[in-house]
């Protein structure tokens, strides 16, 4: 029996733009009870009276730092899990982020990859090495790969 299917998560979810917040929210709704907010103020006085299954937040809060917002849930000592997501590859913010006890995301891959994280049971923390570069997300060379440029080529899909 998975977890979700024995209750509702709970997801708090700051994001300062609407249209990556909407999205967002569109992806995960129907996995969970979603509080989308855009300011730093409203996550985090959330966050002082309920206790989250799952915080996501942006890196980038106007003059705040999502890595705060981490930093409470940690002190306040409840079993919340953390993802902090950025638009840019960097490998400081993610060793903090880690370090926190958060997993770190790039922007462009929350879409997809937030419903994998709705959806499994986490690890206590993220393990992964941001350093090592990840071979996923690059296309695949080999035989395969040609047939499929030649196709694209030729304009078939």
């Amino acid at each position: 029996m998975s977890f979700s299917a024995s209750r509702s998560k709970h997801i708090l979810l700051v994001e300062p733009d609407e249209t990556v917040r909407a999205g967002l929210v569109n992806a995960v709704g129907s996995l969970g009870v979603v509080e989308g907010y855009a300011a730093f103020d409203s996550a985090r006085s959330r966050l002082s009276g309920f206790a989250y299954d799952l915080l996501v937040t942006n890196v980038r809060l106007n003059e705040y730092n999502g890595l705060h917002l981490v930093y409470l849930v940690k002190d306040i000592d409840v079993a919340t899990n953390a993802i902090v997501y950025s638009d840019e590859e960097d490998l400081p913010l993610a060793l903090d982020a880690q370090r926190a006890g958060a997993f770190f995301e790039l922007t462009r891959r929350m879409l997809i990859v937030l419903p994998v994280y709705v959806e499994s049971e986490l690890p206590h923390r993220d393990r992964r090495d941001p350093a090592r570069f990840d071979r996923r997300r690059t296309a695949r060379g080999g035989r395969r790969a040609w047939d499929w440029h030649v196709l694209q080529a030729a304009g078939a899909h």
